[in-house]
């Protein structure tokens, strides 16, 4: 049974790293003694090591062990032996060009679906979805493909911000570069402001998250808000 969270950050304003999630994971990884972690997409291009340190003092806090996937001379059975994983957040094109590389899409998807725990943020959620064809991200390198892991049947746009109306910028928003989506593309996209995150338990995804809603993304239709609690199962 598949068993995600899908977060839109690591860190909210006035946080620190992970702790709005601090109940959720403990909930998430409460059989799993050590992670499995995934730091390819390497924010502001920082190292591997460096990065993999960072989410370790956090899941230290837990009680669990964090281990980086890049030191494992084979990864595929890392990941097919994994107790947990956790995608940190970067840029998607440079995760998931490595996950590519690595030759880990195929068992990352089977082993999350078959329940390992799994814990995505920004780019790690991302890849959840079918594509990253709605990332923020730059595309910094060329992947393979832009399809992905299709854990949950709709896209996520991470840190979805909404257009302010006092800005004097005119360059495109977040809406609009979605909508820009939409006349290639069929697939709903689930704009998740900072603070929320997406429950995954088998077949039932949920929005969570204290007072903020989430925006949706269907095509040929209006965008449309939905309240935390709410079921996404119909975004398909």
């Amino acid at each position: 049974m598949t068993n995600c969270i899908l977060a839109s950050t690591s860190t909210i304003y006035g946080g620190t790293y992970l702790d709005y999630l601090s109940e959720a994971l403990e909930d998430l990884f409460q059989h799993s003694e050590e992670i499995l972690f995934v730091p390819y997409a390497r924010p502001s291009g920082i190292s591997y090591d460096t990065y993999t340190e960072i989410a370790e003092k956090t899941f230290l806090k837990l009680g669990k062990t964090l281990r980086g996937i890049h030191t494992f001379e084979n990864q595929i059975e890392a990941v097919e032996n994994a107790q947990g994983i956790f995608t940190g957040g970067g840029n998607s094109f440079v995760l998931v060009s490595e996950l590519y590389h690595q030759n880990l899409i195929t068992p990352l998807q089977k082993v999350i679906r078959n329940g390992t725990p799994y814990l995505g943020t920004s780019a790690g959620s991302n890849i959840a979805g079918p594509s990253i064809q709605t990332s923020n991200d730059m595309p910094i390198v060329y992947p393979p493909s832009f399809e992905t892991l299709g854990i949950v049947p709709f896209n996520i746009n991470p840190h979805y911000l909404d257009p302010d109306p006092n800005s004097k910028h005119k360059g495109e928003t977040r809406e609009t570069r979605i909508k820009e989506f939409h006349v290639f593309n069929d697939t709903p996209v689930l704009g998740l402001r900072e603070g929320s995150w997406v429950r995954v338990k088998g077949n039932q995804s949920i929005l969570k998250g204290e007072k903020l809603t989430a925006r949706v993304f269907e095509k040929q239709q209006s965008p449309y808000e939905i309240a935390p609690e709410s079921l996404l199962d119909f975004l398909k």
